[in-house]
């Protein structure tokens, strides 16, 4: 750098940077370093941006004959360029987007080229561009003008925020041919759609329920957060586990390369002899959507026919404790837990999934499974009263679960009304 002003050009980001988000500073705090100007170029040049170009304009096309090659000229009316900006999308929403899906849909993405005073649809060859400008981008370019009062060698840190690059959760259990103590092993999924390879990075995930605006539509997913060189791009156990801010950082300890258009899955939780339990819930209640749909739960309870349909199915859940004595004890990021059993032949078989939220150490992880095969339920309204004094109805209800086979099940109730009195427990 030179003291006063210094044109910066810097290429190796992603293509789904968020300008905005930029932040170029001195971790030192020696150098003071102010951006007068920024500027973002992310059409890096091809085919259709050349043709855009040139409107207007008449250029040479190489054409195939059979056994030769031949030079036509022609002048091109309409280069059919497009752009899909990302950051116009991001920044004007789904609106945008439409109006460019039906721009292409239409047809007006096909060029039109003059060729001897004739229009045709198409390209008659391959385009012979003349060559570039010196403002011409061959790849997403961040330029800046920077001003610095100090000469000399500056490393400067930068960060921004960018899209394309998502991670999930996933945690696979499994029991044994009898019992409930299983093994868990948890994945971290990476998935780096952000136009950009990262070599030797150090990566850091972030969990929790970290609010990030989407213009035009909203996503449910997790966002990773990158860094220049890095995923917070920033090599015991392979992932590391802190509390940062209100959420949870997990930071992969051994240093890896996450290529564009990869995805790469990392264990951060193993263990073994994990204590479950299996509960089976009744919830009773059959709610007929076509005839409640818009009520609120209380309208719901107090109209007359509520509860007098009856819901057979009884559901699986394994629960079990996130602590340090259960041989966990790690926050658990939100994922999708599979569940598996061994056979009596050895073989493990899928016995059902679903999703947990974040889930800090000590609570209890609860997950839904299926609907019990050999078990039905029964609900029966036996009586119905209104309280005239508290202004609500006091249906009385009689509900049992049915095996059928010969065993022993606790079975849970669950019910929806506001003040619940059992007369009579079996």
């Amino acid at each position: 750098m030179k003291a006063g002003l210094n044109n910066v050009q810097v290429t190796d980001i992603t293509m789904h940077l968020e300008p905005d988000s930029v932040i170029l500073r001195d971790p030192t705090g020696n150098h003071t370093i102010q951006v007068l100007e920024q500027n973002y170029r992310a059409d890096p040049i091809s085919e259709s941006l050349l043709l855009s170009l040139n409107e207007g304009k008449t250029i040479d096309f190489l054409v195939q004959r059979e056994n030769k090659q031949e030079i036509v000229t022609g002048k091109i009316i309409r280069s059919g360029f497009a752009p899909h900006n990302y950051m116009a999308m991001r920044r004007y929403g789904s609106q945008y987007y439409q109006a460019q899906a039906a721009y292409a849909q239409g047809g007006s993405e096909q060029p039109i080229i003059e060729i001897e005073g004739k229009l045709r649809f198409g390209l008659p060859g391959i385009p012979l561009f003349p060559s570039l400008g010196d403002d011409s981008v061959l790849k997403p370019t961040l330029q800046w003008l920077l001003s610095t009062e100090q000469a000399g060698l500056l490393r400067a840190e930068f960060s921004y925020v960018t899209g394309g690059l998502t991670w999930e959760a996933d945690y696979n259990i499994v029991a044994p041919d009898k019992g409930d103590a299983v093994d868990l092993v948890g994945w971290v999924t990476m998935d780096n759609q952000s136009g950009k390879s990262f070599e030797n990075a150090r990566i850091k995930l972030m969990a929790g329920d970290v609010n990030k605006i989407q213009p035009g539509q909203e996503y449910d997913r997790l966002q990773v957060f990158a860094t220049a060189g890095a995923v917070s791009v920033s090599g015991q156990p392979p992932v590391t586990e802190k509390t940062f801010d209100e959420y949870h950082l997990y930071t992969l300890e051994r240093s890896t390369t996450l290529h564009d258009r990869e995805t790469k899955q990392v264990e951060f939780i193993r263990a073994s002899n994990v204590a479950t339990k299996q509960i089976y819930v009744y919830d009773g209640v059959k709610i007929d959507s076509n005839r409640y749909n818009g009520w609120n739960w209380e309208n719901i309870r107090n109209d007359y026919s509520y509860g007098t349909e009856s819901n057979p199915k009884i559901w699986v859940m394994r629960e079990f404790a996130n602590s340090e004595s259960n041989h966990l004890g790690m926050p658990l990021p939100k994922g999708r837990v599979r569940f598996y059993r061994r056979n009596d032949d050895g073989q493990i078989e899928f016995t059902g999934e679903n999703v947990i939220d974040h889930t800090p150490h000590d609570e209890t992880v609860r997950v839904y499974t299926g609907n019990a095969f050999d078990m039905t339920g029964e609900r029966l309204r036996t009586d119905y009263k209104i309280d005239l004094d508290k202004h609500c109805p006091q249906p009385q209800k009689r509900t049992r679960g049915r095996p059928r086979r010969r065993t022993s099940l606790s079975l849970d109730h669950l019910e929806h009304s506001r003040e619940i009195r059992f007369l009579q427990k079996t």
